[in-house]
């Protein structure tokens, strides 16, 4: 009797204590799933806006500058993920000291980050635009563009972290609301700056700005007063939570280093092959590539803390049913994003180019080719996800590298050769069918170590 009144109790304080079943996973889940589909819409915002009223050229100098911007939101990402795995598995221990400490100097660490990287990058900003390949017609572009993100670089990373964690403090709707706040500050300083002020890419990167700036600004608000729950407090210097944390999110980090070196290889081997119009056309497909796994991003974000509460607590029961359901929605969520990507993706590329564009033409072939990849991504973003919440960075990191490095950089140095432009768009659908061979593999592997089957 005792036992079930401190169960009940223990579900009334933490939401992540609850007995899931679809509806409630869903649930819990949703806030995180709508803030990564509308971060995904308000992300691609910017990109229509400049390839619709500046040009297809600053669309490019957008693709050109982007590995920086993968390194940041994979620095951001790393710490956010692989911190929030400690913090969920301490919060099932009922170890709550030491979560406010080690929350807090998470938090510390993805500024201090932030400011060192704002201040280099700046100092170095046409070497870096120089190593990332941009053609003289290109390069102003892209400076104009990263300077302003450079400096806002610290807001970048902070609004990482705090939408991660707003799920880990059981306010996954605040993380939502702001996202969605976030998103319509974002298109409508885009209209004001891009259509009004005619500031060109520059406004897009400013306007980019101003939505990191508010749930960084409310994020701060929040965990300053937030003293019943996840809070900030005086951070305690523990040298192991930092490296426990990059190194469960390490397979996030190593994702954002892969997709900023395969972003690379992708710009320049359509600057040989293409053109510039090449890498615009290459620019929307990854740009709607980000929207639509958004679905499986923002479910693997919001259901990890539930999998690391529930084996840091050992209710492996109600792990077992989380992720029974955690496949089932996976599956599901894939054979639809293909039927919308290789059924509308005429659609897609259109709300970028004009039919008569040369870049229109070009990216509607690849986008015909490129939406198998849906079929198996779900999959693998997911296994990544999970084995980071069970604190098993190792092989969330194989995956992610695989994934998102090793595949697809052997498919861009062969496929090409052999089939030309058609390479290119099968390198991500190649990468992914090898990944998701490997993730039932490891899932199948590991199912009596953790026993989530």
């Amino acid at each position: 009797m005792k036992e079930t009144e401190q169960i009940d109790s223990e579900q009334s304080i933490n939401p992540l204590a609850q007995k899931f079943n679809i509806k409630l996973l869903l649930q819990f889940a949703f806030p995180t799933i709508f803030m990564m589909v509308f971060m995904g819409l308000y992300t691609i915002v910017d990109t229509i806006f400049v390839a619709r009223l500046v040009n297809t050229n600053a669309l490019s100098a957008i693709n050109i500058v982007c590995p920086v911007i993968n390194i940041i939101v994979g620095l951001g990402t790393m710490l956010a993920t692989g911190g929030n795995a400690i913090i969920s598995r301490k919060m099932g221990n009922n170890n709550e000291q030491e979560v406010h400490e080690d929350f807090s100097l998470i938090i510390l660490t993805g500024l201090t980050i932030g400011v060192l990287i704002a201040i280099l990058g700046l100092l170095y900003i046409e070497s870096i635009i120089k190593v990332l390949g941009a053609s003289d017609l290109l390069f102003p572009y892209c400076k104009d563009y990263l300077k302003i993100l450079l400096i806002f670089t610290p807001a970048s990373i902070l609004q990482v972290l705090f939408q991660n964690l707003f799920v880990t403090a059981g306010k996954p709707s605040l993380g939502f609301w702001l996202v969605v706040f976030a998103g319509c500050t974002n298109a409508l300083f885009d209209y004001v700056f891009i259509a009004i002020l005619k500031m060109g890419i520059a406004g897009a990167a400013l306007a980019t700005s101003m939505g990191y700036m508010i749930p960084t600004v409310a994020g701060c608000i929040f965990f300053l007063q937030n003293k019943g729950g996840l809070h900030l407090c005086k951070p305690k210097m523990r040298l192991s939570i930092l490296c426990e944390s990059c190194f469960n999110g390490s397979s996030e980090m190593v994702s954002q280093l892969a997709t900023a070196v395969t972003t690379f290889l992708f710009n320049a081997t359509m600057l040989k092959l293409l053109g510039e119009d090449g890498v615009a056309a290459i620019t929307i497909i990854i740009y709607s590539q980000f929207l639509l796994t958004t679905l499986y991003i923002g479910f693997s974000m919001g259901v990890a803390p539930i999998i690391g509460y529930n084996y840091g607590s050992r209710n492996i029961n109600q792990l077992r049913s989380v992720f029974q359901l955690c496949i089932g929605f996976v599956f599901t969520v894939s054979i639809l994003v293909f039927l919308i990507s290789f059924l509308g993706g005429e659609y897609i590329v259109r709300t970028f180019a004009k039919d008569s564009d040369t870049v229109y033409s070009i990216a509607q072939n690849g986008f015909a080719i490129f939406a198998f990849s849906f079929l198996f991504s779900g999959l693998n973003i997911f296994a990544c996800a999970m084995f980071t919440a069970l604190s098993n960075g190792k092989i969330s990191a194989i995956l992610s590298f695989l994934r998102t490095f090793g595949f697809i950089t052997i498919g861009l140095i062969v496929l090409p050769k052999i089939l030309n432009i058609n390479g290119i768009w099968l390198a991500i659908p190649v990468a992914e069918f090898l990944t998701f061979l490997l993730s039932a593999t490891v899932l199948v592997i590991y199912k009596k170590q953790y026993r989530y089957i």
